[in-house]
């Protein structure tokens, strides 16, 4: 099996890894890691609001981040 590589130059090959990486990739992925929230909680801790509170909290985390390291890289378009 033949695997291509990616060319962020390329605009086919960018078009290409967007039709693989489609909204339900994400919806999927988001939907896995809430399953994954459930299992690591404490049985106690088990429930719809909390996995909800923790999901939140990584997910704020995670896009401070990316904020962060995109002004740091100069990526943040000023």
């Amino acid at each position: 099996m033949a695997y291509e590589k990616f060319d962020p130059n390329d605009a086919e090959s960018a078009k290409r890894m967007r039709a693989l990486f489609s909204p339900q990739q994400v919806d999927q992925q988001i939907r896995q890691a809430i399953q994954f929230c459930w299992i690591a909680l404490p049985p106690e801790k088990q429930n719809v609001a909390e996995v909800e509170s923790q999901i939140r909290r990584i997910v704020d985390r995670a896009l401070k981040d990316l904020r962060d390291d995109a002004a740091s890289f100069g990526l943040d378009g000023d």
